[in-house]
């Protein structure tokens, strides 16, 4: 696995932990930063995904709740609602992934720590929100 990709899982971990806890994600992530605890530090790719899904979290979520077809942000899965949101951070505002390489990683983590659908499901759901990217960013 690569940095980029444990980084993405890494900060899939804290914004599920969060959600879980009912936590600010912000607030967690200051304390994986200050106690690692047995993990080893967050990369600070991780850090960039969580501050900058944090920053867009209202944005994400309208996007993810108009295009998941029969779908509430609140019935997903908290791994795949997760995931979702990192990988519709990093098609819509980070431009230094391609959006091809933020889908696949998106589905690679689903198929590995979700449900045998969520692969397809995240997959459908974010290759609609790259179709719509230019009129989302609008």
């Amino acid at each position: 696995m690569g940095a980029r990709s444990k980084a993405r899982k890494r900060a899939v971990d804290v914004l599920f932990e969060a959600d879980q806890r009912g936590v600010e994600p912000v607030t967690l992530l200051a304390q994986r930063i200050a106690e690692p605890g047995t993990e080893a530090a967050l990369p600070q790719y991780a850090v960039e995904i969580v501050e900058g899904v944090v920053a867009r979290l209202a944005r994400i979520d309208e996007v993810l709740a108009s295009h998941s077809h029969g779908w509430t942000i609140e019935r997903m899965p908290a791994v795949d609602r997760a995931v979702l949101r990192v990988g519709t951070w990093e098609v819509l505002f980070n431009d230094d992934v391609p959006d091809a390489v933020a889908v696949d990683e998106a589905v690679d983590l689903v198929r590995a720590l979700s449900t045998d659908e969520s692969p397809t499901f995240v997959n459908g759901l974010l290759g609609r929100i790259v179709e719509l990217k230019p009129m989302l960013l609008a």
